[in-house]
């Protein structure tokens, strides 16, 4: 052992008569260990409902949408067949895209208007899993499994849960919907209305989905909107979601530059930008924890250099060069930022994967709910550590520590011995 190291972790065991310098040690590493322990829960959290967020849009929407701006697609069957054929694409759905009112006897309400096909729509999306009510089945004309009775007479819409609260609308209900596309009468331009009956209520985790979205069948929109044998775009999922991007760039070059083709991270773009700000944000605020934390080894530091003035004079007559006094601190704070980063990247990953109870610890003691259900739509804390988030928490945090050891350790290398030993 080269004796820098030697006496470093000698002199971070202080003597008897200076006890405190220990004292003071231990609180400069837990220091460091609180702020890495923050870092890693918090961003643990934070990657845990991003990625919450994600399978629910990757739930409720299909990874790719291929669209042609106002016309439409006309041979949106003959478009599906070739997009199926690229090398990386699962599955296509035809889809119809419009907004309409939905009114009922207490409620009026805006809504998303999603036109779909039944037979091939759950092999792009989860809409079927997320059923609470009812069947994808129900939308096949004169079949309907609940109830016993024909109820094929009106056509069948599904809505979210949120929608079917806010408006008092429940499982079989009747629902007026208002096409905004009015018809011409001999009386002028009237809305366009129709009744239709309620065959089914989800739930796709996410509240503006629930209140907002509403389903019916390709040939019902067809049918209402007056679409003729068109659709508004088709729906493809990819074997790999984060690849759907280059996969887009394929379907392009297949059906030719007259289609939008966009993928889900493309269509929520604004969404995921605020939520990587806020991360980048929430790390550099958090940061300043461990900044914090590299005060006190300068402080604990300087305080050794003090209380080992008469160590280094007696060093430097003995030969040792100005480097190596400054190796012994810096050593000395490395170990003490090591240590910390080590302490708290345990701590940081214990409380993260048992984050669910400490959160009911809480509620128990204080007497309120850290995570409501109703409005973050979660039945627990999502907790998602990424080991490149562990190794650059740790990284930055022994760099930190490495930086701050350079004053202190710059002033014991350039003491005098000669006035060291007179006053020491």
């Amino acid at each position: 052992m080269r004796f820098e190291l030697f006496l470093g972790l000698r002199y971070l065991k202080a003597k008897r008569k200076q006890a405190f310098l220990s004292i003071i040690t231990l609180i400069s590493v837990l220091s460091v260990a609180i702020g890495v322990m923050t870092l890693i829960t918090v961003l643990g959290v934070m990657s845990g409902f991003e990625e919450d967020l994600k399978e629910k849009i990757l739930g409720t929407n299909a990874h790719l949408r291929i669209i042609r701006p106002i016309r439409g697609i006309e041979d949106y069957r003959s478009i599906a067949s070739q997009v199926e054929t690229v090398s990386g694409v699962q599955a296509t759905t035809p889809f119809i895209y419009t907004e309409a009112m939905l009114s009922t006897e207490i409620a009026v309400s805006g809504v998303v208007l999603l036109g779909i096909d039944p037979g091939t729509v759950s092999n792009v999306t989860s809409l079927g899993k997320t059923l609470l009510q009812g069947d994808l089945n129900d939308f096949t004309p004169g079949k309907f499994s609940a109830g016993g009775a024909d109820q094929s007479a009106l056509p069948g819409i599904m809505i979210g849960k949120e929608m079917a609260r806010n408006m008092g609308l429940f499982y079989l209900d009747h629902v007026t919907v208002l096409s905004p596309l009015g018809e011409e009468t001999p009386m002028g331009m009237v809305p366009k209305i129709k009744k239709f009956q309620v065959i089914g209520i989800f739930d796709s985790g996410m509240y503006e989905y629930d209140s907002k979205w509403a389903y019916i069948s390709i040939p019902s929109a067809q049918h209402f909107f007056q679409m003729g044998d068109t659709v508004t775009g088709i729906e493809v999922k990819t074997d790999d979601a984060y690849q759907a991007h280059t996969i887009a760039g394929k379907i392009r070059e297949k059906i030719g530059k007259l289609y939008q083709v966009r993928d889900w991270m493309e269509m929520n773009k604004n969404l995921f930008s605020a939520l990587r700000l806020e991360r980048i944000m929430m790390f550099v605020i958090l940061a300043l924890i461990v900044l914090v934390a590299a005060f006190g080894i300068i402080s604990i530091l300087i305080m050794i250099v003090m209380a080992k003035t008469a160590d280094i004079a007696i060093l430097k007559t003995m030969g040792a060069r100005a480097r190596a006094i400054m190796q012994i601190f810096m050593i000395d704070g490395l170990v003490i930022g090591i240590a910390g980063a080590l302490l708290g990247t345990v701590g940081g990953l214990l409380l993260g994967w048992n984050i669910q109870a400490v959160a009911g610890w809480l509620e128990k003691i204080f007497g309120l709910t850290v995570f409501p259900p109703d409005i973050y739509y979660l039945d627990k804390i999502p907790y998602r550590m990424c080991i490149e988030d562990i190794v650059t928490i740790n990284l930055i945090t022994v760099i930190i520590s490495f930086l701050a050891t350079i004053f202190p350790s710059w002033q014991a290398a350039r003491l005098d011995p000669a006035e060291a030993l007179r006053y020491g």
